[in-house]
């Protein structure tokens, strides 16, 4: 199963904060040039590759004096906006030495819980990815505050390897791997090299709390292992440090703990949909569309429907149906009601005229898309 990564298409990369700062000591320049090098040949593999990483409070903390980490939120406020400055810094340093360019996307638990900008943040990652660029995520700790933070980056990797869909979530941290118990104080301890992602045993095995440093644990990756998996993502929990981790994983390399997910990645995706058991809407496709969707499984276009029912937004699951009433499909909608009214009937080269925007060229894309 380690050959996950070497399958792999879209990764999510997650380096910690005691990896990021060397423990604390300032931003590790040498191990974040050794990390853009390792992806930028993941990049030459033919690899899309996000990375979500920590360090910025860690950063400002150490910019602005503090030995200890804050427990104010507004100095927790301080030290990331001070910090968020080198680590953009470095990492355009270090992968530009590779020709790549990088985006800073700083992402706050709001943007994902509220739908429309759930949306916003999966196309602009997608537009990144599509353009060669290597996004860097952060949890935006400038404006974060308890009720909305993350908690740790080990979560907002799961939630991204959600929100694009990533094929694996790779954890790098300053450990091995998972253990049975804890190595330090029982020597009978086993290391975990395969496990199923979600099984109540790895939890009971992780415990423990993180570094003095960054705020996750060996469980939080646990957790972090089981909510990718939601979406079909396996993740694999491997020690930042080890000599190439990254390429050798792509080589298909068995390194550190592989957590497998049980269902598949778009079947995960369209069960969500075929689940729904009412949808917001729905729109009428004429003959040839029912033929291109159930027949030929492409997408469906706006000229191929013929009518549009129920007030929806963009995102929402809808019901396809014939134009003698039988429901065919559901799949999520890239256009709401008011906008799919105007554009129907119309090809997608005249949304531009019509709405004065493109957010895709199909109604509903055939990803997006399960037959009844």
């Amino acid at each position: 199963m380690h050959d996950v990564i070497q399958k792999a298409i879209r990764l999510i990369v997650k380096v910690g904060s005691s990896l990021v700062t060397n423990d604390g000591r300032g931003l590790d320049h040498a191990a974040i040039a050794r990390w853009a090098a390792q992806i930028a040949d993941l990049r030459g593999l033919g690899k899309e590759v996000v990375l979500v990483s920590s360090g910025a409070i860690a950063e400002g903390m150490q910019r602005l004096g503090f030995e200890r980490r804050p427990t104010a939120i507004h100095e927790l406020q301080a030290c990331a906006a001070v910090g968020q400055m080198g680590l953009a810094q470095i990492y355009e340093t270090s992968f530009s030495a590779h020709s790549l360019r990088t985006a800073q996307v700083l992402l706050t638990h709001a943007d994902l819980a509220d739908r429309e900008r759930y949306l916003n943040a999966r196309s602009t990652l997608f537009t990144l990815l599509r353009l060669g660029v290597v996004p860097i995520i952060n949890e935006n700790d400038t404006v974060v505050t308890d009720e909305i933070k993350f908690g740790d980056n080990d979560t907002l990797g799961a939630l991204v390897a959600n929100l694009i869909e990533a094929d694996a979530l790779v954890i790098l941290t300053d450990q091995k791997g998972l253990y049975s118990a804890d190595p330090r104080s029982n020597p009978d301890a086993q290391f975990v090299h395969v496990g199923r992602a979600g099984d109540p045993a790895l939890e009971a095995m992780a415990g423990g709390a993180g570094s003095a440093i960054g705020r996750g644990g060996m469980l939080t990756k646990i957790l972090a292992a089981k909510r990718a998996a939601t979406s079909g993502a396996h993740t694999i929990i491997a020690w930042g440090r080890e000599d190439e981790v990254l390429t050798r994983l792509a080589a298909g390399e068995a390194i550190g703990t592989m957590l497998t997910a049980q269902t598949a990645q778009l079947t995960a995706r369209k069960q969500w949909m075929a689940d729904h058991l009412q949808t917001a809407g729905r729109v009428v496709l004429d003959a040839g569309a029912v033929q291109k969707v159930t027949a030929e499984g492409k997408s469906l276009l706006p000229i191929g429907v013929t009518a549009v029912a129920g007030e929806f937004g963009r995102g929402a699951v809808i019901t396809c149906v014939s134009e003698s009433g039988v429901a065919i499909a559901r799949g999520i909608t890239n256009y709401t009601s008011s906008e799919a009214r105007r554009i129907l009937r119309r090809p997608s080269s005249e949304i531009l005229s019509i709405l004065g925007f493109v957010e895709e060229p199909e109604l509903i894309h055939r990803d997006n898309l399960v037959l009844l």
